[in-house]
């Protein structure tokens, strides 16, 4: 909204109305005004949610030896990433620009998806609503993000973009704009996917198939990254530092994509248009840094699924609008090692059922857990396959290893533009 009133300033010669139109200012502007709000309106939160008594259900003292620190600490903290991002992103994002909206619905979809859960969890049964309708929520989402970004005209890239200079002129050498299913594979030369070139065998309805695959990628990646953060919401301030790095990496991929000059220089995809990702993933992660405030060890409030759903759909649906959707197994590295923990540990445990034993992958699982078991809490007939590490970590040095590990992974994310 600012962004348009500035602009029309700008029109009639006020000094300083221009500097809006600069997204280095815009990006930094949102930051510090989310993170304000989330600091806030994090303390009034907290407040209101202890009076109405809106606390997470009691942690089992077996999976958290800390839980007993826990008790009366309030839920669905999420609310505050989402209040702090949406308002300054409203305030001073491009309304008209179709990734800004993609965005904002996605926050307000999953956040209400979430909400469900929590007050289900808080006022139903502590199971919350069932996996099914969860899943069919990301599922929707990724479906709708998927056709929008097929059927907009708005949607499209520069596959190739070069900047020269001719007798001293610079001059821009650009492809034409195309609606386009390309994506970027890390640490490849060439490294420019059409989904399309799966379908090479129907000629002339590749393009269409192309799309239909893209379609069904994106709704593969939300459900995947949104589960993935949701798994890793388990331990005071894990996944909304975590998040954090992740969407300041999407943030600088982002900026470089939407930039002429530097998408020339790395030989990326020029995405016109998607600097308002930069706008929208800095209020975010002022948000997140705010929310730090109250929930870092120990916290003082709980994010909920409200935001762990909500974070792992805007990482990924930033990444399918940036065209890297590839990149994410190394940017979400944590959140797939969550995953993949869950799942390996599910079907081994199952694989021992069928035989009468009870096998483990790993301690416990999402993975997180298995680093506060303490010694002798699991059952002696349990048999595990990783047994490490032998003694219990403390919450903290657990979340700020994982810190680091994200860290170094989105920083080897980054250097893929130049290891080819």
């Amino acid at each position: 909204m600012l962004y348009y009133l500035f602009r029309s300033l700008a029109a009639f010669g006020i000094p300083g109305a221009h500097i809006w139109s600069y997204i280095s200012f815009r990006s930094l502007l949102v930051f510090v005004l989310a993170l304000m709000i989330s600091a806030w309106y994090g303390e009034w939160f907290i407040r209101r949610q202890k009076q109405r008594a809106a606390f997470e259900q009691q942690r089992d003292a077996s999976i958290d030896p800390y839980g007993v620190e826990k008790r009366g600490v309030p839920t669905m903290g999420g609310l505050i990433i989402i209040v702090a991002t949406v308002i300054p992103a409203l305030l001073l994002g491009r309304l008209r620009n179709v990734y800004m909206l993609i965005l904002l619905g996605t926050t307000l979809w999953l956040g209400l998806l979430g909400y469900l859960d929590d007050w289900t969890k808080m006022h139903r049964t502590k199971d919350g609503i069932r996996p099914t309708w969860k899943l069919l929520g990301q599922a929707v989402l990724g479906l709708t993000v998927g056709l929008v970004l097929w059927l907009s005209p708005d949607a499209v890239v520069y596959e190739q973009a070069s900047e020269a200079r001719v007798d001293g002129v610079e001059v821009v050498q650009m492809s034409e704009p195309v609606k386009s299913t390309v994506t970027t594979i890390p640490f490849v030369k060439n490294n420019n996917l059409h989904y399309w070139s799966f379908f090479r065998f129907l000629g002339e309805n590749r393009r269409t198939a192309g799309w239909v695959l893209f379609v069904l990628v994106t709704t593969f990646v939300v459900m995947a990254v949104s589960n993935g953060a949701n798994l890793n919401d388990g331990m005071d301030g894990m996944c909304a530092g975590n998040a954090a790095i992740m969407c300041a990496t999407l943030a600088v991929l982002a900026y470089v994509s939407s930039h002429i000059g530097f998408a020339s220089y790395l030989n990326i995809m020029y995405v016109p248009g998607s600097e308002e990702v930069v706008v929208f993933l800095m209020a975010f992660v002022g948000a997140l840094i705010g929310f730090l405030w109250y929930n870092a060890y120990p916290a003082q409030v709980f994010m909920g699924d409200t935001g762990s759903l909500a974070i792992g759909g805007i990482i990924a649906v930033t990444a399918v609008i940036i065209h890297k959707e590839l990149m994410l197994p190394l940017i979400c590295f944590i959140f797939l090692m969550e995953s993949v923990s869950v799942l390996a540990q599910t079907n081994y445990a199952r694989y021992g059922n069928r035989r009468g034993l009870k096998l483990r992958v790993i301690k416990r699982a999402p993975l997180h857990d298995t680093f506060r078991v303490r010694p002798g809490q699991l059952p002696a007939d349990f048999r595990v396959l990783i047994n490490w590490p032998k003694g219990c970590w403390l919450e903290s040095k657990i979340t700020t290893r994982f810190w680091i590990i994200t860290l170094m992974a989105c920083a080897l994310a980054i250097v893929t533009l130049k290891i080819r």
